[in-house]
């Protein structure tokens, strides 16, 4: 040890011992009321957070960089951080400066780590977005298996999948977790895509063995054979999961409900860049706001809310749960009256999970208890409002919001109306619970009263009025003076009773022995009903704890209430009709409507064009509607609507429509929209050619495939070749139903050759050399694209709109005369011969002539007047 490191202090020293186990996180050092860093941590922190940083010391000859947090205020800048990508370990005092002391004059305070913060193990309020899952996800890989664990820690959610490595990159899309746990070496390419913080764990974490063991300890079974029947890769996904719990809260595990298995033959597949494309739960822009989610989302609690956004992004095939759960958004239609009691009761009902498992990992309070009263309490309200008749989904919901009698009655008794935040805070037991606590209270209470006869017996026998007993941390109980009466204060015979503690610029301080000792008697009264309230505390959250499980089941049935009244809610206002879903591979679609450009027309007081839609596939026959028609005619919004409709009616609710019958779709692709990657080194025509080429190479004959301008990032021949290739190949070989929009109108030929495939168009009139859009789909085939007169509405100058027409005269003559286009370019004079830019000098008219004749200051009245009939006359002329 050199000098420099020998002149460390203990506490540094304790902090660098601590720090080094923790490389890879920022360390929050708790001292006293605030959070401290130090070092580099210091400085990043002060960076991300905006604050001040300072220094303490010196650490090897320099100065040590330092900032802070202050404890109540922690919460805010741990948000920050995480969203910034750092990761905290918090590291508290685990004992009192008094009781360090005992260990010696200069012992430090011992201080561990009590936990690690990250984006997937967030549980507290303000850090959760309430109507949001945050999932913390894990992947497994294991030869030419691979599974996916997924888990809430906040909610207790735990599920887990098989897949093929494959789907890795479209399931991690669906669940957007805000965190991913991989093995150390794992490609992390998939994930950086996404935006996802991915965490590269030990191998030994992946263990399948050691993953059954800490799933067996964690559950409390000795099998997980009751659970399902999980291969290697699933274990080891769910280990993992669990084992990164286990270091992050420090060995204090979360309340996970035992993991639910979910397959691909049971969900709607869907990708990344279809996802993206159809705006599920986020718009392009990245918000919430422009999304199918935002504009379904009737929901009234939070967690009716997370369990809409799991039904749109993981669709149903199992048509008994699609038929149940449009069974339940029939009930709640028909039952209009019942609706509105439910909406209104399900108002006032507190997110249960979260609450219990704050609850459960120690970082809950008096509200999570009041949280979890009044939530049971409005489940038996609901209970007991429902009749008989209920569809199946709701009745066995329904089956779950009572049973907690017991429970509702120990925290009816037990707690105030509006608890405080804080345990330590006390209050919140109500009275007469606790004769003890009733004991303490009192004589606390009192004491505050015989404080202030004391002081007015103080105030009589020294004759000032001015007399006062107050109370600080620092001296306790005192009798404070203004400074004039000090002399008399510090007299005899008042100086025999009043013990001169402080004197300050404007007052001087007193005690006197009998304040001393009531001051005693108050304060462990007071201590003595806090330490009661804690205990009592403990014992209310473990009966909670005890009903885990039931309370969790009645969360669940809340949330399909919610939604199914939600979603009631929404089709009765918006006009949705109920789609019928079979296993046929029909797609009929009357008045269909796109929810999102619907809401948007409608704030500007627009009406949507509704359009049908008819991919009539018999058996396995393929059947593709070939789109043509001109830009901002509508064609996007035409594919997109028809997608969101299926996936709207196999989440299990009505749909934009006026009648739509759809066979299942196992699979929804799209390729919509330009984008490239040049972080990847792609084009925007190679992003274009990936994701075409994922399509051609997954769709089975019961997807679903929207296609948009395929072809258009490359030379026309190019485009069209490659266009035409694709359509082919999706009719021949995919057999898929598929929704096919391009400005190639030699692909119209193709309906006559290939026996699936129609043409459509969106139609459009011209009026005076305008193009007027009328948004509607019909039979037929487009003869133009109209772009030039597109570019006209979008701005472009007049030269140019006029050179193009110009162009786009000769190019369509010399197509009909079979001329080469070197020929026809060799015919056009070139742009500025043909089509000079406007001049600034224009041609004076008779009436501008005319005005600059006349002179104002010089006409009168009857002369202006003159001169007005004048004008009039030569405007006419003109």
């Amino acid at each position: 040890m050199d000098a420099a490191e020998a002149t460390v202090t203990p506490m540094m020293a304790q902090f660098l011992e601590i720090k080094a186990q923790y490389p890879d996180a920022l360390l929050f050092y708790r001292m006293g009321d605030f959070y401290e860093m130090f070092f580099e941590d210091a400085k990043q922190a002060a960076e991300a957070l905006d604050i001040a940083l300072t220094k303490r010391g010196k650490h090897a000859g320099e100065d040590i960089p330092m900032c802070g947090v202050p404890v109540h205020a922690a919460e805010g800048y741990l948000l920050t951080l995480i969203r910034k990508g750092f990761r905290v370990a918090v590291c508290e005092q685990m004992e009192s400066p008094a009781e360090a002391k005992k260990r010696g004059y200069k012992s430090v305070v011992k201080r561990d780590v009590v936990r690690l913060v990250t984006p997937g193990t967030l549980t507290e309020e303000s850090l959760l977005e309430a109507r949001r899952h945050n999932y913390l996800a894990s992947v497994a890989i294991i030869r030419d298996s691979a599974a996916l664990a997924w888990a809430d820690i906040s909610t207790g959610a735990f599920n887990v999948m098989p897949l093929e490595q494959s789907r890795i990159g479209p399931e991690v899309a669906r669940l957007l977790p805000s965190e991913v746990l991989v093995a150390d070496g794992a490609d992390l390419s998939v994930y950086e895509d996404l935006g996802i913080a991915a965490t590269e764990l030990s191998r030994a974490s992946f263990d399948s063995g050691g993953a059954e063991s800490r799933l067996c300890a964690l559950f409390g079974v000795k099998t997980l054979e009751s659970y399902g029947n999980f291969d290697r890769a699933e274990l080891s996904a769910m280990g993992a999961l669990v084992d990164y719990l286990d270091i992050t809260q420090k060995g204090r595990l979360p309340l996970l409900r035992p993991p639910q298995r979910e397959t691909l033959s049971g969900l709607m597949q869907i990708d990344a860049a279809t996802r993206r494309n159809l705006e599920l739960t986020h718009a392009l822009s990245g918000g919430r706001a422009g999304s199918l989610l935002s504009v379904m989302d009737h929901t009234v609690t939070a967690a009716g809310a997370r369990l809409l956004e799991r039904r749109i992004s993981s669709p149903s095939r199992d048509l008994t749960s699609i038929h149940n759960r449009l069974d339940a958004v029939d009930w709640a239609v028909d039952a209009d009256e019942q609706r509105l009691f439910l909406r209104d009761t399900l108002r006032s009902v507190p997110d249960l999970d979260r609450a219990l498992s704050r609850l459960a990992l120690d970082r809950g309070g008096p509200r999570d208890l009041a949280a979890i009263r009044n939530g049971l309490t409005q489940a038996d309200t609901i209970a007991g409002s429902l009749a008989t008749g209920l569809p199946d989904l709701l009745s066995d919901a329904a089956r779950d919001l009572g049973g907690h009698q017991d429970l509702l009655l120990l925290l009816d008794e037990a707690l105030i109306a509006e608890p405080p935040l804080l345990s330590r805070d006390g209050g919140f037991i109500a009275e007469g619970y606790a004769p003890e606590l009733d004991e303490a209270r009192t004589l606390r209470d009192e004491g505050r009263s015989v404080i202030a006869a004391m002081q007015q017996e103080y105030a009589a026998q020294t004759g000032i009025t001015a007399l006062k007993i107050k109370h600080n941390n620092v001296l306790g109980y005192f009798i404070e003076t203004p400074a004039t009466h000090a002399e008399k204060m510090l007299s005899a015979p008042l100086s025999d009773k009043f013990i001169h503690r402080q004197t300050t610029a404007n007052q001087v301080r007193f005690t006197t022995v009998e304040l001393n000792e009531l001051e005693t008697r108050i304060l462990n009264a007071g201590g003595q009903a806090i330490e009661i309230e804690k205990r009592l505390y403990e014992t209310l959250k473990q009966a909670i704890l005890e009903q885990a499980a039931q309370i969790s089941a009645t969360a669940r049935a809340l949330a399909e209430f919610d939604l199914a009244c939600g979603l009631a809610d929404l089709a009765s206002a918006q006009n949705w009709a109920r789609p019928t879903v079979d296993n046929s591979r029909l797609f009929e679609i009357e008045g269909g409507r796109h929810p999102v450009v619907e809401a948007a027309l409608a704030r500007q007081g627009a009406t949507f064009v509704a359009n049908d839609c008819a991919l009539l596939a018999e058996a396995e026959a393929p059947s593709i509607q070939l789109l043509t028609g001109p830009n901002m005619a509508g064609k996007s919004t035409y594919l997109r609507q028809n997608a969101l409709i299926a996936l709207i009616a196999q989440m299990g609710s009505y749909v934009p429509a006026e009648r739509a019958h759809i066979g299942i779709v196992s699979q929804i692709f799209s390729r919509v929209g330009a984008s490239d990657d040049l972080a990847r080194g792609r084009s925007t025509f190679m992003v274009e050619m990936v994701e075409t080429a994922a399509i051609l190479n997954q769709a089975d004959d019961r997807a679903l495939v929207i296609l948009d301008e395929i072809g258009r990032g490359t030379a026309t021949y190019d485009g069209l070749s490659i266009a035409w290739a694709t359509l082919e190949y999706l009719h021949d070989v995919n057999r898929v139903r598929a929704l096919f929009a391009t400005h190639y109108h030699e692909l119209t030929a193709l309906a006559g050759k290939l026996p699936g495939v129609g043409n459509t168009t969106v139609a459009v009139r011209e009026w005076k050399g305008d193009v007027i859009f009328l948004h509607e789909v019909r039979k037929g085939a487009a003869d133009r694209s109209y772009g030039v007169q597109v570019a006209q509405l979008a701005g472009l100058p007049s030269a140019v709109i006029d050179r193009a027409r110009t162009v786009l005269d000769a190019l369509e003559k010399g197509e009909r005369e079979r001329s080469s286009p070197k020929a026809l370019i060799d015919d056009l004079p070139l742009f500025a011969a043909a089509s000079p830019a406007p001049r600034q000098v224009t041609k004076t008219s008779a009436v501008e002539a005319r005005l600059t004749e006349i002179m104002p200051d010089e006409l009168s009245p009857r002369d202006a007047l003159q001169a007005l009939y004048e004008l009039r006359d030569l405007l006419e002329g003109d």
